[in-house]
């Protein structure tokens, strides 16, 4: 049984002390493929890194994370554009708007975003979508720019069923987590009227542990807490969810 992350920030300072016992716990656990977003430049060097341990199982994003967008934004999106160009990355990511902490830099989020889109289109690779408080803002933008080259994956999706069918309809896939597995999270409550055909898996570790982890670090071995929660919703095998959503990741990614 292979089950696929799809993000996960293993670079973390969060992990400095046992980065590689918590890896390996995951791998163990048959968590063999990880999909590491990026968050701005300063992180470049430690992604890589972290690659190079685990080659075979560890995939990078590149990108500028929303609530890094700041008075220096051009010239962050002037290093995305320059790593995009030196090797292989595997998505645009994560890239958005994010109304939660700053509402004051909407405008700036709004073109760093759209930047980066064009940089997925022109390399030929999925989005992967940070969003918080900001469906309408986000949607406005994948209206205008929807085409068949557009892509990607609604990551930590917390919305609506509306909305979860609107974000699909821009071809995304929902990046499920943690958050499902919360009494509030609300997402269990419609999730079953989804098709699985659109789900991912994911942890955004260390970040949104599952219960019963909830405020504590979280580790990718914890994304089989959200594969049998999904289970009990879809009402079916364990096998079943991670296969699908892997068979999922590898349509998005292409790897």
């Amino acid at each position: 049984m292979i089950i696929t992350d799809t993000h996960t920030h293993l670079y973390s300072e969060a992990f400095d002390e046992d980065r590689n016992e918590m890896i390996s716990r995951a791998i163990e656990q048959g968590v063999s493929r990880f999909f590491v977003p990026a968050i701005d430049s300063t992180y470049t060097e430690a992604m890589i890194n972290v690659e190079k341990e685990y080659p075979e199982n560890i995939f990078l994003m590149m990108g500028l994370h929303p609530t890094h967008v700041k008075d220096n934004y051009k010239e962050e999106l002037n290093h995305v554009e320059d790593m995009l160009n030196k090797r292989p990355f595997y998505a645009v990511g994560e890239i958005g708007i994010d109304l939660y902490w700053d509402k004051s830099t909407l405008k700036i989020q709004q073109d760093a975003f759209k930047f980066q889109i064009a940089l997925a289109k022109k390399h030929k690779l999925p989005i992967v979508i940070h969003c918080r408080e900001a469906f309408n803002e986000i949607f406005e933008i994948l209206e205008e720019e929807k085409s068949d080259h557009l892509f990607g994956i609604f990551h930590c999706f917390t919305g609506t069923l509306e909305q979860a069918e609107k974000a699909i309809s821009y071809n995304m896939k929902l990046g499920i987590g943690g958050v499902v597995t919360f009494k509030n999270g609300k997402i269990d409550q419609f999730l079953n009227e989804i098709d699985l055909k659109h789900i991912v898996l994911e942890t955004d570790a260390p970040y949104l542990a599952p219960v019963p982890f909830r405020g504590k670090r979280n580790e990718s071995v914890y994304i089989n807490k959200v594969l049998e929660k999904l289970a009990d919703i879809y009402k079916v095998s364990i096998e079943d969810i991670a296969g699908i959503t892997t068979q999922n990741s590898k349509d998005i990614f292409k790897i």
